[in-house]
């Protein structure tokens, strides 16, 4: 099935009149259980199913509005952007298997209050608020069901940011990808704490599909990758049902590092990490030793996340002044 074929399936009884405007907020999602992977790259299909974590406040607002012109007009972060940029060109694209003529074109006007493909889960909260904002605007009134499916043909990640809080995305397994689509955890956990500790903000030198594709066909160590998502996700689940925190810190933690090694072990390799990001990592390794509990995630890219509770978040500023602290269940609807 192609991204047309998919869109029109769900879009069949949704054709009405739109709205002048469409506005929408997709917060960032981190995967504490991986996804890393595909199974079909037009679908974005996963190889494994997956469990992220909304950051609230941080993520991407968009406008969008239809206009008469001869090309769509893109604005990022107050700034127009080229259609020969490539963050413009994807953007394009997704919204060309939207549009109900060759003719339409679109405003579309984002803010992202996170960089821009700094391996922050930017691109998560690119695409779901675009798809939430192009509901509005074409006034489909589409489910979450099938808003996440939309979300996801856009960059996988953001079949997740459709909603707040927990969320776990199935695989699925048929090849109209259907059922590979997000769902909120009815859980929620107030005292937990995630800290953004920003190394670089510079776009990534590879992209992160790239390096997914790299790493399926090159990467011994991947074939196990599975295995380990299978065995952590019950661990997650199990640690939030429980609210156990070193459970859902050292699974989250060992899970990242696990899906790190599958690219370092490609060909060529392939390392988001730099100096910081390892002295960043020694350096909660040596404070969890003294007996703080904290952990770390990491996505593809060189930034941590860290994961803590309340009670020791005096003590994770004072360790990292600069990082940006996160409550996600107090900053979410």
């Amino acid at each position: 099935m192609t991204k047309q074929e998919c869109i029109e399936q769900i879009l069949g009884g949704h054709r009405r009149t739109p709205n002048e405007r469409g506005e929408a907020f997709a917060s960032a999602n981190i995967a504490l259980c991986k996804y890393w992977g595909k199974r079909n790259e037009e679908l974005n299909l996963p190889v494994t199913s997956s469990l992220s974590i909304s950051l609230g406040p941080l993520g991407t607002q968009t406008t969008l509005s239809q206009i008469d012109a001869s090309s769509d007009e893109i604005m990022l972060n107050g700034k127009s952007i080229p259609s020969s940029d490539v963050f413009a060109k994807r953007l394009t694209a997704f919204l060309d298997v939207f549009r109900r003529s060759s003719h339409q074109r679109f405003y579309i006007d984002t803010t992202n209050t996170i960089p821009t493909a700094a391996g922050l889960a930017s691109s998560a909260s690119g695409f779901a608020a675009l798809v939430l904002a192009l509901d509005r605007l074409m006034n489909w009134g589409l489910d979450q069901r099938h808003l996440s499916i939309l979300a996801r043909i856009g960059s996988g990640s953001a079949s997740r940011s459709i909603y707040n809080g927990f969320v776990q995305w199935d695989r699925g397994s048929r090849n109209d990808g259907m059922d590979s689509v997000a769902e909120r955890l009815d859980a929620t956990w107030p005292t937990l704490r995630i800290a953004t500790v920003f190394v670089s903000v510079t776009a990534k030198s590879i992209d992160s599909r790239s390096a997914m594709r790299r790493t399926c066909k090159t990467s011994r160590l991947y074939e196990s990758w599975p295995s380990k998502v299978a065995e952590d996700l019950v661990k997650i689940n199990e640690a939030i049902r429980n609210q156990d925190f070193n459970q859902l810190g050292q699974t989250s933690e060992s899970n990242a590092l696990s899906m790190h090694a599958t690219m370092i072990s490609t060909s060529p390799p392939i390392l988001y990490w730099l100096p910081k990001s390892v002295e960043h990592m020694h350096q909660v390794w040596a404070l969890r030793a003294e007996g703080l509990p904290l952990f770390f995630t990491m996505d593809a890219g060189p930034n941590l996340k860290l994961l803590f509770e309340a009670q020791n978040e005096d003590a994770v500023r004072a360790a990292f002044p600069s990082s940006n602290v996160i409550a996600p269940f107090l900053s979410t609807s």
